[in-house]
């Protein structure tokens, strides 16, 4: 990341980061592929992020 962030934009940055990750497999296995897809999922280059 560019140095000239403040430091609670970083961080909901950093949110919005870990929020955009695909479900895990082992949490797949668990739920017997009943949860499947992350409903938050978004495309970084696509999708704005209101961050400030």
């Amino acid at each position: 990341m560019a140095a000239r962030k403040g430091s609670g934009r970083k961080i909901r940055l950093m949110r919005k980061t870990r929020q955009a990750s695909p479900v895990p497999a082992w949490i797949i296995m668990r739920t017997k592929r009943t949860v499947r897809t992350n409903p938050k999922r978004r495309a970084w280059r696509q999708t704005d992020v209101e961050v400030g």
